[in-house]
């Protein structure tokens, strides 16, 4: 029988573990333990042109500046050496994959999120260390001459977990972490991806770099320049090429001729390759029941995506003992586009749609965050600062009219912005938006795993919570002007209706 400081002893030792073992987990998960990161702290470094070369005087729409063909779709760059990339530490491209299309296995030198503005598919990252949890055996009888007859296993495939993806979801991957994609659908996937070059992950240098694992990115002759300075050219093979072939086959246990298939010197389809026959990967096999749901309208199934989510970001958000929410069991997809999540809703407005870390956990890795916005016809988005972070702010559809202040209280940017357009956010700086006509759709890539916006107008913003005196005093204007001021929008949080022609504001 063990004594009882034996027993003391073996419970204090289980506790110790429990927590290095957690602690291990947040560190893993991105909580900095050792400095105690708060949300307003990033672990970014400054943009690429330097603190003291970052004004951001002026603000430009940017539009994709060179497309480079593959042979099952195509692949535009914005223009990642301008002085607005630079100075925010971002870059992004937008990727389009036909029908039966196969975006070759890559990696990235810096973590990324990825917005899917059309299309479904599926999607396989690699995360080393995480073992293959898909596998595939076929058991075989063969006849032995020496023997009577022996039953024998043949491996087949083993692969880790392929994911499906639809329109309005964000995909986030942490840098360096190998991943694939393929349309399986019916019709083209259009993507668009922002790269946080700054942040710390990235200790190469300040600008995209992205490494194939297979095929090859086209010769400047597959390239279109749409305008602008033809700077250096992202192009070249994968990074097997660079390898000696004997070597490469002894590493693979192949032969010369399969080593230098693996190089893809001669292979001309780019980075987007065309499967001919479909492709097929391991996935559980369906019940005629399940069958039958999957045929029927998406409620039920959308309904239980969201309460699965909903159970991650409890147990992702408390971090439980460490141990529930693993970095191989991260899930690496969240839909933003579902109304039913809005964090705020105006009915006559819009809404708007925060993922977040709290909400998707994978997030805390990546050091990003992300927000959809809808904007009904007219509608304004109040004005606003983001507090912590440099937004991307990537148009989905529609039109509408933008406006950013600088801190001296400049306008840096006042014009129109329409789908497929894209625009940088800088910190602090104060913003407005108005939809148009046909209302105004877009998504916006923050540079902070929980980034904080601060509103100047409506309820629960900057000026609702001064009081009235300092209104009066700081702008000299009447107390009923400064209660007007303060309370004329009502309830409305962010987003506000549009006001009826000919209805003066005093009327509201």
């Amino acid at each position: 029988m063990a004594s009882p400081s034996s027993s003391s002893s073996s419970f204090l030792y289980v506790i110790i573990c429990a927590l290095i073992l957690c602690h291990g987990c947040l560190a893993q998960l991105g909580f900095d333990l050792g400095q105690g990161r708060s949300p307003w702290q990033s672990p970014r470094r400054f943009g690429a042109a330097g603190q003291a070369a970052c004004t951001f005087d002026r603000l430009d729409v940017v539009q994709p500046q060179r497309r480079i063909q593959s042979e099952a779709g195509y692949t535009e760059y914005f223009e990642q050496f301008s002085q607005q990339f630079q100075c925010a530490g971002v870059s992004a491209l937008r990727r389009v994959i036909e029908p039966s299309g196969l975006a070759v296995p890559s990696y990235s030198n810096a973590p990324l999120l990825v917005y899917i503005v059309q299309g479904r598919g599926v999607m396989g990252a690699v995360f080393p260390g995480c073992p293959e949890t898909f596998q595939s055996f076929q058991q075989q009888f063969e006849q032995q001459q020496e023997e009577g007859g022996s039953q024998r296993g043949r491996f087949r495939d083993e692969h880790q977990k392929v994911h499906r993806f639809r329109e309005g979801d964000i995909i986030a991957l942490p840098a360096g972490v190998s991943h694939w994609c393929y349309n399986d659908g019916d019709s083209p996937v259009v993507a668009i991806t922002v790269f946080d070059t700054s942040n710390t992950a990235n200790q190469l240098d300040p600008r995209h770099r992205e490494f194939l694992l297979a095929g090859r990115q086209q010769s400047r002759s597959g390239q279109q320049v749409f305008g602008g300075p033809q700077q250096e050219q992202p192009s070249g093979n994968n990074i097997l090429s660079g390898f000696d072939t004997q070597l490469l086959a002894e590493a693979f246990g192949v032969n010369h001729e399969l080593a230098r298939r693996l190089q893809g010197q001669n292979d001309q389809r780019g980075e987007i390759v065309r499967v001919r026959h479909g492709l097929q990967w391991l996935r559980p096999s369906r019940t005629q029941q399940e069958e039958q749901q999957q045929q029927q309208p998406q409620t039920q199934p959308q309904q239980q995506q969201e309460e699965e989510e909903e159970e991650e970001r409890r147990r992702g958000g408390q971090c439980g003992n460490g141990l529930e929410e693993m970095y191989c069991a991260l899930k690496t997809r969240a839909n933003i586009n579902e109304p039913s999540r809005a964090d705020i809703y105006n009915p006559q407005g819009g809404r708007i749609t925060h993922l977040n870390a709290q909400k998707f956990p994978i997030l805390n890795l990546v050091q990003m965050s992300a927000t959809r916005v809808v904007l009904h016809r007219n509608a304004l988005l109040a004005p606003y600062w983001n507090i912590n972070a440099h937004s991307v702010m990537y148009v989905t559809r529609g039109r509408g009219r933008v406006q950013v202040v600088n801190h001296r209280g400049r306008t840096v940017f006042d014009g129109e912005l329409r789908q497929g357009q894209l625009i940088i956010i800088p910190q602090n700086f104060a913003v407005a938006k108005r939809a148009q006509h046909e209302g105004f759709e877009w998504v916006s890539f923050n540079t902070n795993a929980n980034a904080m916006v601060s509103h100047i107008a409506g309820k629960a913003s900057a000026l609702r919570g001064l009081p009235v005196d300092v209104l009066v005093n700081a702008y000299r204007i009447s107390r009923e002007e400064a209660q007007r001021l303060k309370y004329n929008r009502g309830d409305q949080m962010a987003i506000f209706a549009p006001r009826f022609e000919g209805r003066s504001i005093n009327d509201q």
